[in-house]
């Protein structure tokens, strides 16, 4: 099921629950901000993209979207990416030149007219806000580019910060602070496995850099909205990650055993 929320007056999340078995429940979020220009921060998933649709729909005319920030090209960020495309022939994208190199090798290839490139610490201005772009500490896709938003002072960080939870609530400060970290390394550690080969020093003065920015909101793509006092806890998460247990998925034999259980059902 899609669900709306508020996350702050002129922003709203767009949220949808994917089970992962064995593993837990990972929240996939889109985000709209509204404003002179209004901005959409991703588009769902592939397999969702008529509910993202209505659910969009429901709190913006898609004809009144003057950006679309993609943070990555990935499968649960691109989903309705090209219907808005062909319905609103003023919507431009923001992405990085490897962002359109690789939407030009699949079926959404991006005009050069509807794009604007952006790098990690430049920053466009729009009519009522500015937006800076962040590269976060850990991603999973090479062209992965958050954001802060100077308007409302909210921090959008793509899939960092993510987590893995038995359940997802509305507000991550519902959660239990244990549940939350055990979520956040999880995901990091299956997110961006790279994270166990990284000399640690330089991993935590990169992870610093984000703790400087002090926003007032972490809209991450994978976790449900969270105040900017959470922050810091959610860092020292990361921190926390490269030296967590590796993950290792369900091999070949693995795959047998569930699929022979299928079959043959519960004794």
């Amino acid at each position: 099921m899609t669900t709306v929320s508020t996350v702050t007056p002129g922003v709203e999340v767009i949220s949808t629950v994917a089970e992962v078995p064995g593993l837990g429940c990972l929240a996939v979020n889109a985000f709209v901000l509204h404003g002179d220009e209004p901005v959409l921060v991703d588009t769902g998933t592939v397999a969702g993209s008529d509910d993202f649709m209505d659910a969009l729909e429901s709190v913006i005319d898609p004809s009144d979207l003057s950006w679309l920030w993609l943070t990555h090209t990935d499968f649960d960020h691109i989903g309705s990416m090209a219907r808005l495309l062909d319905e609103n022939p003023g919507l431009r994208v923001i992405t990085s030149f490897l962002g359109v190199g690789i939407m030009g090798l699949s079926s959404t290839p991006l005009a050069m007219d509807r794009v604007h490139l952006l790098n990690p610490g430049q920053t466009i201005t729009l009519v009522d806000r500015a937006l800076t772009a962040v590269k976060p500490p850990i991603f999973d896709n090479p062209i992965t580019t958050g954001f802060h938003d100077d308007r409302t002072g909210i921090l959008f960080s793509s899939d960092c910060l993510g987590a893995l939870l038995p359940e997802v609530p509305e507000r991550a400060e519902d959660l239990d602070a244990d549940m939350l970290r055990s979520g956040q390394v999880r995901w990091a550690t299956i997110d961006s496995p790279w994270i166990h080969g990284v000399d640690r020093g330089a991993f935590k003065h990169t992870v610093e850099g984000i703790r400087s920015i002090e926003p007032s909101a972490v809209c991450s793509s994978h976790l449900p909205p969270a105040p900017g006092s959470m922050l810091g806890f959610m860092l020292d998460s990361l921190i926390a990650a490269p030296d967590a247990e590796r993950f290792v998925g369900p091999d070949q034999a693995a795959l047998e055993m569930m699929l022979a259980g299928m079959v043959e059902g519960p004794a």
